[in-house]
């Protein structure tokens, strides 16, 4: 099942990882981390195709797409 991790102390929550994600997997906390950006998470991955498109937008290289197999 594929899976993507985010790093939270690269992601400044420009948002284009939500755009990309065509089965709305990726959305931007409420609350903001230590600065003051509201970044990225992941939910339901369950549903995550593995496709990257994620991690294609992202311009601070802060998400990582994993298929395991």
């Amino acid at each position: 099942m594929p899976y993507i991790t985010i790093d939270e102390s690269r992601c400044k929550g420009c948002g284009l990882c939500t755009i990309a994600c065509s089965r709305k997997l990726v959305s931007l906390r409420d609350a903001p981390n230590s600065m003051g950006y509201t970044v990225a998470f992941f939910s339901n991955p369950d549903a995550c195709t593995g496709c990257a498109l994620c991690a294609e937008m992202c311009p601070d290289v802060a998400i990582a797409v994993f298929k395991e197999s």
